[in-house]
């Protein structure tokens, strides 16, 4: 009998229906009929989602559908293996540090903290010293941790941080301002993660970044690309100056572009530690700049002061022969993935082509479900309460999963209610579109890191203070505080608060032991990036780099999205046949990612990106 009672319970709360299209819309007119009486009789009573999966308009276009960075030439990638210890990062320059610490005698921190250092002068659009970072890592001591270095809101920040005359603010003129930027966490995170695990001093793990912004380094042509078009960077005097020519031209590929500054500002955090940082004078620099735009912020010197990394417990889900390991909240990115990929276990995806016509649209069904949950549940923990093991629960998940028809989308899915709290949840409109980069480490004695960094948006906050850019991360919160019908959005802003996320680092275990690294840039998209990927070489058995290289697919709830200019340009016509809104999009995933054999290391980089993977020789 509780048995019963309790099936009845989630079945209410994932929103029941049988799978025939017409259950369900009989289900979603009785509800409509019966909810608002109810609901005025008991407000805090439990509330089921909306029951009638709704359309969207293919003309409407949503801020989080907007890529965070423009997609550039796609390249060929081949698999990359090594004996014992591999690095991978979005730039053959990082990923070269990576490695140059590993044969050192470094472990994955150390590779990791080289790589991010490089990275923030190779590939200021996407990562660096002025933005935040979550880091997942297996020690063969202590199993997996995870890190959290997500910025935080200033003391001073409130709910309508982003809203004018009782409306949220234009979107880019939010995001460029002061107003955008969190207290940096990734240099408070990384001094942390080395304290604990590292083994290579601290201040040789600079070494690399530090020679490079002296020497020079040859502009990219992805990295020409995003100055090329970027039209608010150049409006940016200290940014113009440094990234573009007299002419207000785009450095070309191939161009030495030498950063002092930046070296400068490395030298200083190598040889006096993150100090130097959040309270010297490039914090005295940074408060400077914020308050000082002409859109001014209000960070101080005291909110930099005050910042603190963070260790949390690390989100794990058991899937088939496999545990899932990742970033908890408030990173929704690996809670996201595991809830699709637990609603994947109850159809036969594993056994379709993985770009058949079912398996794509299993695929956005899945999404769907999870994206519902995640725009309504998922933030900062420390602020709201996160219902991570009920939204994880198998039954939970198989019942979500019976709301998928094999043979017609569901539209627009509605979010579930898997602990009693949708009726006081408002449903969340944060846009993000971080601007990310992805690295893992892999060492000789089994250690492994996956690593996602981010500023937000291509070139941040388009701030630039003493050699790098400052996040615009503070628009990854919902822009309102509440949603239309007035009820508080768990993602909203908040003092001290960290803004929700979708960054996805994650470790796969097998039998306890590291199997798999992966991860990727692309905002909210991330989440299907990953996912894709895990069921790749989990579920369909292709190795790391045939796994990336697929094309990417998904939906966030609103469309479904596949990749432009690839084989499943063919499915379109079907899946709209289906009931699908579909849209083709370039998607610049950045996916980074190893996989740990009996023979040896196996490396995969996205063919979208400039990324590279690099180790000992294998034999």
């Amino acid at each position: 009998m509780q048995a019963r009672r309790e099936n009845t319970r989630l079945g209410f709360y994932a929103v029941t229906g049988r799978r025939s299209t017409v259950a369900r819309a009989l289900a979603g007119l009785m509800l409509a009929l019966l909810l608002p009486a109810a609901w005025a009789a008991s407000p805090a009573s439990p509330s089921p989602a909306v029951v009638s999966p709704t359309a969207v308009s293919p003309t409407t276009v949503f801020k989080e559908d907007i890529n965070p960075e423009s997609a550039t030439a796609v390249s060929q990638r081949t698999l990359v293996r090594a004996a014992h210890y591999m690095a991978s990062s979005a730039n053959p320059l990082a990923t070269r540090a990576g490695a140059d610490m590993l044969a050192a005698g470094g472990n994955a921190v150390d590779a990791t903290i080289a790589m991010q250092m490089v990275l923030a002068l190779v590939e200021p659009q996407s990562s660096g010293l002025g933005g935040g970072a979550f880091l997942v890592m297996y020690d063969p001591a202590k199993g997996m941790l995870a890190y959290d270095g997500r910025e935080t809101a200033p003391l001073a920040a409130r709910n309508d941080r982003f809203v004018k005359d009782g409306k949220p603010l234009p979107f880019w003129d939010a995001v460029n301002s002061g107003k955008s930027v969190g207290v940096p966490g990734v240099l408070a995170m990384l001094a942390m993660v080395h304290a604990q695990h590292g083994q290579l001093q601290w201040s040789q793990l600079f070494t690399p970044a530090i020679a490079l912004a002296e020497q020079g380094f040859e502009v990219s042509p992805r990295l020409h690309a995003l100055l090329k078009e970027n039209e608010y960077l150049p409006q940016q005097p200290a940014a113009a100056a440094y990234f573009y020519d007299d002419q207000g031209q785009p450095w070309p590929a191939g161009h030495r572009l030498k950063n002092p500054a930046l070296a400068r500002s490395l030298r200083l955090i190598a040889q006096d530690g993150v100090s130097a940082f959040y309270q010297g004078d490039i914090a005295h620099d940074i408060v400077e700049a914020v308050r000082g735009h002409a859109m001014p912020g209000d960070l101080t010197l005291a909110d930099l002061a005050a910042y603190k990394a963070k260790e949390r417990e690390p989100l794990c889900m058991p899937y088939k022969a496999y545990q899932l390991c990742g970033m908890p909240p408030p990173s929704s990115g690996p809670l996201a993935i595991m809830q699709m990929l637990g609603i994947l276990a109850h159809t036969d995806i594993a056994a379709m082509a993985p770009d058949s016509l079912s398996s794509v649209h299993l695929f956005s069904e899945a999404g769907k479900l999870a994206f519902a949950d995640r725009d309504v549940y998922v933030a900062d923990p420390d602020f709201v309460h996160v219902p991570v093991q009920a939204m994880l629960n198998p039954k939970y998940l198989a019942l979500r999963a019976g709301l998928i028809d094999k043979q017609q989308s569901m539209g627009r899915a509605p979010p579930g209610d898997p602990a009693n709290m949708l009726a006081v949840r408002g449903q969340d409109n944060s846009p993000e579109l971080p601007s990310t980069s992805h690295m893992v480490a892999v060492d000789a004695d089994g250690g492994v890191v996956s690593m996602t960094s981010s500023i937000e948006t291509a070139f941040g906050s388009k701030i630039f203070v003493d050699g790098f850019l400052l996040n615009n991360e503070l628009t990854d919160f919902s822009l309102s505080g509440v949603d239309d019908e007035g009820k508080p959005v768990a993602n909203r802003v908040e003092p001290g608060k960290r803004p929700r996320s979708s960054m996805a680092p994650m470790i796969v275990l097998k039998d306890g032991k590291p199997y798999m690294a992966i991860g990727s840039p692309g905002g909210a998209a991330i989440i299907n990036f990953v996912a894709k990927t895990l069921l790749g070489v989990l579920d369909w058995g292709l190795n790391i780099q045939q796994a990336i290289a697929l094309p990417n697919r998904g939906s966030r709830n609103r469309f479904t999205e596949v990749e432009k200019d690839t084989a499943l340009h063919v499915l379109v016509a079907p899946l709209r046949a289906m009931g699908h809104e579909v849209r083709e999009i370039a998607f610049p995933s950045g996916l980074q990612g190893v996989v740990i054999t009996p023979q040896g290391l196996e490396g995969g980089s996205d063919p979208r990106r400039e990324g590279v993977s690099m180790g000992d020789p294998p034999g």
